[in-house]
C-alpha cells in the first residue's frame, strides 16, 4: 500500500511541471497561432479575418495567447483582448518603460521579416504589467502578432 501511495506521489509530481507550463502560452504556440491567421486571411479575408480574431472565445485566443493586427499607419485592424483598441492609433503609446512598442513594430514590420519584440503590457489573465513577447509577421499592409508573458 505504501509503495503504491508512493509511485502515485512520484507520478503527480513528474506531471505538475507540464500541467503548471500548459497553464500558459508557449512561443511556438504563438508562432503556430500568427500562421494560423495568416491561412484564415488569405482563404477568408481581412474583414472576416479581424472579427474571428477580435472574439474573445474565438478561434484565436488561447488562455493568455491573443493576436493582435496593426496597420502600417500604427492603427489596431483587430484585437483579441481589448475591442476598445479597435481603429485606434497606438504609434505614440508607450511600455512602463517608456518604450514605443508600436512604433517600433511597424518599423521592424516594414523589413517585410517576422520578428519577436520584446516590451511590458497589461497581461489579461492576471491584470498585471509583465514582461511579454510578441512574435509578428508582416502582411500586405499589415502586421499580425501574437505574443506570450515571460514568466
Amino acid at each position: 500500500m505504501r509503495t503504491r501511495f508512493f509511485a502515485a506521489l512520484m507520478l503527480a509530481c513528474a506531471l505538475l511541471p507540464s500541467a503548471q507550463a500548459a497553464e500558459f502560452a508557449t512561443k511556438p504556440e504563438a508562432e503556430a497561432m500568427v500562421q494560423k491567421a495568416l491561412k484564415f486571411l488569405k482563404a477568408n479575408g481581412k474583414e472576416k479575418t479581424y472579427a474571428e480574431i477580435d472574439k474573445k472565445d474565438g478561434s484565436f485566443t488561447d488562455r493568455d495567447l491573443y493576436l493582435t493586427v496593426y496597420g502600417l499607419d500604427g492603427v489596431v485592424r483587430a484585437h483579441g483582448a481589448n475591442a476598445k483598441m479597435i481603429g485606434k492609433n497606438l504609434m505614440e503609446i508607450k511600455d512602463v518603460d517608456g518604450k514605443a512598442f508600436v512604433k517600433e513594430r511597424v518599423e521592424l514590420a516594414k523589413k517585410k521579416q517576422p520578428f519577436w519584440q520584446d516590451y511590458k503590457f497589461t497581461n489579461p489573465v492576471s491584470g498585471k504589467i509583465e514582461p511579454k513577447s510578441m512574435y509578428c509577421v508582416p502582411e500586405d499592409d499589415m502586421v499580425v502578432c501574437g505574443g506570450v508573458y515571460l514568466k
